[in-house]
């Protein structure tokens, strides 16, 4: 690669944010480089089926929806290249970008590292993703209609997406460590009305048991240390785990460096952070939603700007 050579936007991540800012700018004719450190595509991939997407087609899933993105991106000359950056330099005109294997320079860059779900850490969780344990109700409920399903969390999110659930699981089963919850009262008292939900107070999941999928949960209480050992209903065979605790953006890198509030990018309307040349789109950034759908939206917008700083630039 060709180390002196200046981009006119590089993108940092190729999620459904980055992919979107890659496809916008390469068809804007920018000189573009699209750097992801493992393999394209974010959160997404985790996700079997794509239902809310406008416009996936019946079947859709996360890595054929990533696929279709990623062909789009090529037809119009994005580069893409797999590097871990470890540290940027993005005052001044151009920015710099330094990773394991090399280094990249650009006048712009938009940053689209996304954010994960925290985990509990338990036994048997990362083995069960996508086959009975979730981090979006949204993506995964309608898979558990009629079974019943165990939300791990006490905050707005875990009782927003609790309820949420309760229009298709049969039993919502709120797992909180702690006894009382922390989200807002208005969603408190929804929630307690609600007579699908049961709460399991002072507890936490100690492992997540299955064969091929999710048919047993061990709930320890903290107080007490009385293990539970919950099993699925013997002819259903299935319990869904469906964890909220929280997300951690992929923000490390821009610590002390850009405006954060709680680890997410600030930006204005236009994917502006507080410095020029510098955009942040997706789950990164402080937002109300996080979904393809928005994701793709800030990253669309994140390389029309771009492209109009470049020309204030000349």
């Amino acid at each position: 690669m060709d180390m002196s050579k200046i981009y006119d936007v590089i993108i940092l991540g190729g999620g459904p944010a980055g992919l979107s800012a890659g496809l916008y700018a390469g068809r804007a004719r920018m000189d573009t480089l699209i750097l992801e450190k493992e393999k394209e595509g974010g959160l997404i991939i985790q996700t079997e089926e794509v239902d809310n997407y406008p416009g996936a087609i019946e079947g859709e899933t996360g890595p054929s929806l990533i696929d279709k993105m990623i062909d789009q991106v090529n037809r119009f000359h994005a580069e893409r290249v797999i590097d871990t950056i470890t540290e940027v330099q993005l005052e001044g005109e151009i920015k710099v970008l330094k990773g394991k294997k090399d280094s990249y320079q650009a006048k712009s860059v938009i940053i689209t590292t996304g954010a994960k779900p925290r985990l509990i850490g338990c036994p048997g969780e990362t083995k069960f993703i996508g086959k009975g344990v979730s981090y979006c109700a949204t993506c995964d409920a309608a898979f558990f209609e009629d079974l019943e399903v165990f939300v791990v969390g006490g905050g707005d999110t875990a009782v927003e997406e609790a309820i949420f659930l309760t229009k298709f699981a049969r039993k919502v089963n709120i797992v909180h460590r702690r006894d009382e919850l922390r989200a807002a009262k208005s969603i408190q008292e929804k929630a307690f009305k609600n007579e699908k939900i049961h709460f399991i107070w002072d507890s936490q999941v100690d492992e997540i048991k299955g064969e091929g999928l999710v048919n047993g949960v061990v709930i320890k209480n903290r107080k007490t240390g009385e293990v539970t050992d919950i099993k699925a209903d013997e002819e259903e065979g299935l319990l869904g785990v469906f964890v909220f605790i929280g997300y951690d953006p992929m923000t490390e890198l821009f610590e002390g460096i850009l405006d954060m509030e709680d680890g997410y990018i600030i930006t204005d309307e236009d994917m502006r952070t507080n410095i020029p040349g510098v955009f942040a789109a997706g789950d990164v950034r402080k937002k109300t939603l996080r979904q393809v759908v928005t994701a793709v939206s800030d990253g669309a917008i994140a390389a029309v700007v771009a492209e109009k700083y470049l020309e204030g630039m000349h």
